[in-house]
Parts: structure tokens; sequence; C-alpha cells
């Protein structure tokens, strides 16, 4: 698959426009959140707009306060069709974590209330999924449908993260969102792992290691 590679001041239609001038009509931008922290799920989404109703303010998940995100979320659940796809720890520690995108990323498309014709995917890699792929490279900051699909992605996880901070209190999961953080490894290191840490992962192999978890 070509790798449509740029670089853009704002996420636009630019790419989005190009395949509908090729016939496509039901293009689904696809991108996730997660795949850094030692804990927690990664999580996938994917946004077909609606041309004709697209929110104000989209942009790389990254480069909005936690507040534009929730606003901008709701009016994009509101107004697009969305599919979210979920990886949880068992599934990153058993294929791996590029793995456990893939098939988080493919849940979403499979849970999109329309079958889309085109998927445009943040990063540099394609899906098994039968529908045509295009990876681009930093996506969220140049396609408005990947990045819908960023902050879809992101408010999503944010919330299952705050949600364990409830259960898991001790490793503050609301505030390090299960980043490898310096408090995040000092509370690791003194208290142990939970069921939410990914052990696959270098740091958290590490101590278990080291400590003969």
């Amino acid at each position: 698959m070509r790798n449509l590679k740029n670089s853009y001041d704002k996420p636009s239609l630019i790419f989005e426009e190009k395949f509908f001038r090729k016939g496509y009509r039901r293009i689904a931008g696809i991108d996730e959140a997660g795949r850094g922290p030692i804990a927690g799920p990664v999580v996938a989404a994917s946004v077909i707009l609606d041309q004709n109703n697209i929110p104000k303010g989209i942009n790389d998940s990254k480069k909005l306060s936690p507040a534009s995100r929730e606003i901008i979320f709701h009016q994009i659940m509101l107004t697009a069709i969305v599919g979210i796809g979920i990886g949880d720890v068992e599934k990153i520690d058993s294929i791996n974590i590029l793995n456990a995108t893939k098939y988080a990323m493919n849940l979403s498309v499979e849970r999109l209330d329309d079958k889309p014709d085109l998927l445009l995917i943040d990063g540099n890699f394609t899906i098994n999924n039968n529908t045509q792929n295009i990876p681009i490279i930093s996506g969220d900051t140049k396609s408005l449908s990947i990045a819908a699909a960023s902050i879809i992605a992101k408010v999503t996880r944010d919330n299952l993260m705050n949600k364990f901070s409830h259960i898991f209190t001790k490793y503050k999961f609301a505030k390090n969102n299960g980043y490898p953080t310096k408090d995040h490894l000092n509370i690791v290191n003194n208290f142990g792992i939970c069921s939410l840490h990914r052990k696959s992962f270098k740091p958290i192999n590490k101590i278990i290691n080291k400590n003969n978890l």
C-alpha cells in the first residue's frame, strides 16, 4: 500500500477529497490511544464523518485540552458514524502491542454501522481488513477523519483509566493514564503490579524479575 506522507499545519479533508474524486464515498479515519503506556488497554476508533455536518475544532487529540476533547468527542458521537475497539492487557501480552493495536482497529471497523469503502489509518502499517487501507504517517495531524478518530480513542481510553483508578486506587491511573511516569514506576516498585500492568513491556518485566513477582 502507498504511504501518503506530507506535512500540514492542521488536519483537513485533503485526503478525503482526493479519494472522493476517485469514487469512494464512505471513508473511515482510524487511530488508537494507548500504545505507549505500561498499563491498561489499547483503544482504537474508526470514524466516518458526515461531510455536511463536521464538528468544529477537530484536531490531533494531543493538541487539545481535556475539556475541548470531551466537548468535541460528544459532537463527533452525535454527527458521525463511530466504531470503537479495545485490545485488553491479556491481548497485548499474548500477541504484542502492534498486533493488539491492529486487532482493536479491525474491531472498531467491524462495529461501524455503515461499512466503509476506504480506511485512512494513522501510522505506517495496514490492518487485516478486506477494505482498502491507506496508511498515513502522523495522520492525526493531516486528516480530519483520523483526527476525529484520535479524539474518540483518547477520550474513551482516558475515561476507562479514570474508572480503573477507583478500583486500583494505589496506582493513580486517572493521573498517569498508565504511562511510565516516575511516580507510577515508583508505585509499582513499592507495591508490585496489578492486573492492568502489561507484563510484556520492558519496565514492568524488569520490575517483575527484580522483585520475583
